[in-house]
């Protein structure tokens, strides 16, 4: 055997021991994750929107998913948006009363109602909290944005965002984490090239965001403003804007999904009606 055939063996062994090891670290990695990771539910919740579909109303309503929820102990809520219909000292402080009445946690959502100004957003920080922001819940990553700064973009608070966003999602993905994004307008109604209109996001924005998501193994995006069940499917993201509390304009019941995470894919998630709120309801006062 020459040098040189003795050579381009202990090269061979050498790259066979190291895709190897790259092999054996991706699958420890994998067993990692999966360990990490146990079935658990969640309840989406939108619009609970005090004042749109009677204000009365919505404060009743509202109480009741609170005490249906409550019995079913999901591990956590997500309330995506339009908390109030005026963002007024009452009606936050309904709302934050009401909120505190959950006994699990309660993440909440800035809507387009909740803070459509510089003023307003800085109102609801004060009052409410953080309009953009992320958690970790048993192996999956929850990240929680203002879609108000995409789709009535102010300067600099919309850049902000966008770069803590990156960041954060360059940051869950070095953990291969699955991501699920909470916001509160839909990226798009029917068709990712559809037009802009009141409730979707402009194409260059909505396909930015797409590419995004998708890159970063995002795997289920939520939302509300619809005030109509919104579901599509985006190379395997999961796109779920979903009934309210307070008004549907499709006539489906009030009530809440609850989410089912697992294994399984998609995520199973079920439509829990309010009890004693089957309609009719008054007509909305404005969109």
């Amino acid at each position: 055997m020459n040098r040189n055939t003795s050579i381009q063996r202990d090269l061979l062994k050498i790259t066979l021991v190291a895709l190897l090891a790259g092999f054996l670290t991706s699958c420890a990695s994998s067993t990692d994750q999966l360990a990490k990771s146990s079935p658990f539910t969640f309840v989406q919740l939108t619009d609970t929107q005090l004042g749109f579909g009677g204000y009365e109303h919505d404060v009743n309503s509202f109480k009741q998913a609170v005490k249906q929820i409550n019995a079913l102990k999901p591990d956590f809520v997500i309330i995506c948006g339009d908390l109030v219909h005026s963002p007024d000292e009452k009606s936050f402080a309904d709302f934050k009363k009401i909120n505190a009445g959950f006994t699990v946690p309660s993440y909440c959502v800035l809507g387009n109602h909740d803070a459509a100004s510089v003023s307003a957003l800085q109102y609801y920080r004060k009052v409410i909290g953080k309009d953009y922001y992320s958690f970790e819940h048993k192996g999956y990553a929850f990240v929680i944005v203002n879609t108000q700064l995409w789709k009535a973009p102010i300067s600099p608070y919309s850049e902000k965002q966008d770069q803590w966003l990156n960041a954060t999602l360059e940051s869950i993905s070095k953990k291969h984490l699955p991501i699920f994004i909470a916001g509160h307008h839909p990226l798009f109604l029917k068709d990712p090239d559809e037009k802009e209109e009141y409730f979707n996001l402009a194409p260059e924005k909505r396909h930015e965001l797409l590419n995004l998501f998708e890159k970063h193994n995002v795997v289920a995006v939520l939302g509300g403003h619809t005030h109509e069940l919104v579901i599509n499917e985006y190379h395997g993201i999961q796109l779920v804007n979903a009934e309210t509390t307070s008004k549907n304009f499709d006539k489906r019941p009030m009530g809440f999904r609850l989410w089912h995470i697992g294994p399984q894919r998609p995520f199973v998630h079920d439509f829990i009606p309010l009890n004693d709120f089957g309609g009719p309801y008054p007509e909305p006062e404005s969109k």
